[in-house]
């Protein structure tokens, strides 16, 4: 019976199908791209690091880490690792990149790509170096080039492909340049203040590198120094690309829900029409179970045919998953088939379908025989409590759902209710819309307009259900364009005279006069000019570094106590700051601890307050200092901000090196300015802000891309939800239209009502999408990023048009059969 009844009912149960499967596919994207991303992770950890644990440092290992190092059997390779300005003889021009000095045979796993193959072998015997490749590309330099790093020139010997260690956007803000560490001391690039690491590492496929960590790590924190396993690296890359992959999850879920509201929606006019059919079977003599499995049957034919496409199509798009993620991702991911995600999209088919179509399909059990008879009876008072449980069923699994997505259950809490919030919002202004309609309604208006008002609030009316599709759907895309343009417009530079956007650092004391006139030649201003000294906390109030590390039940952030602080002194906040507690030019007074100023993020995982002492380590001298005020840092801003500030007239004598800021009008005087001040002073490194805002806005262009991506998703999900809704309502609409034919009505006249009904319903639907959209971006904004927020124009004048015209295209296209039927055809009940 339910065969016979679902091939009578072909059309319409494909659509109710086609509501589920993009949103099936999303998921099964995603998840199966999830799992190849951890699989590959979890293999390649070793060749991600190179070795199987590593010791790093900011200085050269002392006694301590030296016979720490010894005790495991001597490092296998180490190299001495920062950023320099390098300047490539063949055309003049200079770059800021990443120096790694290696000594020993690394990597110990995995290789060096390089071209030609050789290089990577032969560039330690003949002193050369390995030049990143895209860097090769963009100066246009070749095997037999030259490189200059500091005060040493070396010869290109090849192009650098991957390395271990030279992932993600990092490596294109500084392009990595390998040379032998022999070399390094010579070059005169280990300067003091300049930001090095030494990386030591160790090939240990036996060891038990857990209970190793556990062991060595703390002897290592004493000495400032840290040890990283493989296994480590791996977690790291995991939870760098949870967040991406948590966020895409929750944009297929919105598919899958949207689609979910399409089964409800088709479901619901399709029982409808079939009350008739089941009181008659019930006269007949079938039971309620028999009538209900009837359609139950349907359901999970539909539901598992539409999981099976869906998961097909979602394992076809997850290998498009590598290429859109591709600037991300620091190795090729191997694509392979998860029989898990299988699963759940089979699963999750059939289980969606029945859950979403049980409310309405409860009716079919509470129809009485006496339909037959009378057309309308009032069943939803007795399958009230059903439905209200299997609503409450239908929310406990969206959360369970959000729940292992995100792994986190106040999210998982806060999505629900956001969802909750955002169908309540669209159904209760659908429904007031319809009262309002209803209880002001124009009747000095034209039949053609009046009669297209009627259909919003007349029985088997579906404008909460295309309201909500339409809706949402506007609600996705506009948000993603608000959201998109504060977000680059927070990396964005201002394009003032005065705003830095050139910026000259590890300049030592007696270079700065000599680098600010060649500034002033330029005809350029000297912006900046700040001092910066290297310091370490000693003691926070009354208890030392040593004794907190070792207190497993301090709540101090352990990062506190091994960071190298970089610290300058003003007596003044700048723009980037703004004063939270105590006073910042607070007076230093004779032997008295002096009053500095911390962040807020400092002060917080410290756990001090305005009073509190901290006694630091400034380069081998111990100075008592006190928090005499804690400011805001928009850590955001293209400035130098930093975490502490002393007061002057307290640090001046202190070993120091400087950052001078500057600002070039133009790409040509920037250039020349770098590569002259990269022959007379080596160890300088120069950040062009410009080269590095034009990086973000790609980086952030290819974010929202992907976003963008899944949110399309999310509209065809929509859109596939209103043609189903459209076309089955069209059934309830046949008859009635007809018979306004019959009366007199001309075909223009059925073609105006009908197009002033969907007019109304994509307007209103994308305009609250868009209002709600602009509520939410303006919330994100202000207590999420912290940005001004300025809407962008596009959901308004494009978004919001487009969808309303397409609901509209969709509502005429729909109506056709209605135009080309005759009337004596519907009274009779041939038309199919």
């Amino acid at each position: 019976m339910a065969w016979r009844d679902g091939r009578a009912s072909g059309k319409r149960l494909l659509l109710f199908m086609a509501s589920i499967v993009l949103g099936i596919a999303a998921v099964v994207s995603i998840q199966s791209f999830g799992e190849n991303l951890k699989e590959n992770i979890g293999l390649r950890s070793k060749v991600l690091m190179g070795a199987d644990y590593r010791i790093d440092s900011n200085q050269p290992a002392n006694k301590k880490v030296q016979s720490i190092i010894d005790s495991l059997g001597g490092a296998d390779a180490m190299e001495v690792k920062f950023n320099s300005m390098a300047a490539f003889s063949k055309n003049g021009a200079t770059k800021f990149v990443q120096v790694r000095g290696m000594e020993g045979d690394f990597p110990l796993y995995g290789e060096l790509e390089t071209e030609p193959l050789e290089a990577a072998h032969t560039y330690r015997q003949k002193g050369g170096a390995l030049v990143d490749a895209t860097a090769m590309l963009q100066f246009n330099l070749k095997p037999g080039d030259s490189i200059k790093l500091g005060t040493v020139t070396f010869p290109i010997i090849g192009s650098l492909i991957k390395a271990p260690g030279s992932i993600g956007i990092g490596s294109s803000i500084a392009p990595p340049v390998i040379v032998p560490f022999r070399f390094m001391e010579p070059s005169g690039l280990l300067q003091r203040g300049s930001r090095l690491e030494y990386d030591y590492y160790f090939k240990a496929p036996d060891a038990d590198l857990e209970a190793l960590d556990k062991f060595v790590d703390p002897l290592l924190d004493v000495e400032n120094a840290d040890m990283d396993t493989h296994t480590d690296t791996s977690r790291q890359l995991g939870r760098r690309y949870d967040n991406i992959g948590r966020f895409l999850n929750l944009v297929a879920f919105i598919a899958l829900l949207l689609g979910c509201v399409g089964i409800a929606s088709s479901v619901h006019i399709y029982i409808k029409e079939k009350l008739r059919a089941v009181a008659i079977l019930k006269c007949l003599g079938a039971s309620r179970k028999q009538t209900f499995v009837i359609f139950l049957i349907q359901i999970i034919g539909m539901g598992l045919t539409g999981g099976g496409i869906g998961t097909i199509l979602g394992l076809l798009l997850q290998r498009s998953f590598p290429f859109m993620l591709q600037g991300f991702l620091p190795f090729e991911v191997q694509i392979s088939t998860s029989y898990q995600t299988i699963v759940i999209g089979l699963v999750l088919g059939v289980f969606m379908s029945v859950l979403f179509a049980l409310a309405p399909l409860i009716s079919t059990w509470y129809v009485s025989p006496l339909q037959v008879l009378r057309v309308q009876e009032n069943t939803d008072v007795k399958s009230r409590p059903v439905r209200l449980a299997v609503f409450g069923s239908i929310l406990f699994f969206v959360f369970l759902f959000a729940l292992w997505l995100l792994g986190n259950f106040k999210f998982a809490l806060g999505f629900v209710l956001g969802i909750l919030i955002t169908f309540a919002v669209l159904s209760g202004i659908a429904l007031w819309f319809m009262r309002i309609v209803k209880r002001y309604f124009p009747k000095s208006w034209s039949f053609t307009a009046r009669q297209s008002l009627l259909n919003l609030f007349r029985p088997n009316n579906q404008t909460v259900v295309l309201i909500l599709a339409i809706g949402i759907g506007t609600f996705l895309i506009s948000t993603l364009y608000f959201t998109k343009d504060f977000l680059l417009a927070k990396a964005t530079l201002e394009s003032k005279t005065q705003s830095p956007n050139m910026i000259m650092f590890d300049v030592q004391t007696d270079q700065k006069e000599a680098i600010a006139n060649a500034i002033r030649v330029k005809g350029l201003p000297v912006l900046e000019n700040m001092p910066i000294i290297t310091m370490r906390l000693q003691k926070i109030k009354d208890r030392s570094a040593n004794e907190i590390r070792l207190d497993s039940t301090s709540g101090i952030n352990k990062w506190i106590l091994s960071h190298e602080f970089r610290v300058t002194y003003r007596d003044m906040l700048i723009s980037s700051e703004k004063l939270m507690d105590g006073n910042f030019n607070a007076e230093v007074l004779p032997n008295r601890p002096i009053p500095i100023s911390l962040s807020d993020n400092v002060a917080r995982d410290a756990q001090v307050v305005v009073g509190d002492t901290l006694l630091f380590n400034v380069q081998g001298m111990l100075m008592e200092t006190m928090v005499g005020s804690i400011r805001e840092v928009d850590w955001g801003r293209m400035q130098l901000n930093f975490s502490i500030v002393f007061p002057p007239g307290v640090l001046e004598k202190a070993p120091q090196f400087h950052v001078l800021a500057t600002n070039a009008p133009n790409k040509a005087l920037s250039a020349n300015l770098q590569k002259e001040l990269v022959q007379k002073f080596p160890n300088v490194s120069i950040l062009d802000l410009r080269q590095i805002l034009l990086l973000i806005e790609g980086i952030l262009d290819k974010i929202s891309w992907v976003i963008g991506f899944m949110a399309f998703f999310s509209i065809i999900t929509g859109i596939i939800v209103l043609i189903g809704s459209v076309r089955n309502s069209k059934y309830q609409r046949i008859k009635e239209s007809v018979l306004l034919r019959t009366i007199g009505a001309k075909s223009e006249q059925i073609l105006k009502i009908i197009a002033l009904e969907y007019l109304y319903l994509g307007a209103l639907g994308s305009g609250i999408g868009v209002f709600l959209a602009l509520i939410g971006s303006q919330l994100l904004a202000r207590f999420v990023f912290e940005v001004p927020f300025v809407p962008s124009w596009i959901p308004f004048l494009i978004v919001m048009p487009a969808i309303t015209l397409l609901v509209l295209g969709i509502g005429l296209s729909n109506s056709r059969t209605i135009l080309r039927s005759p009337p004596l055809r519907v009274l009779r009940k041939e038309i199919v």
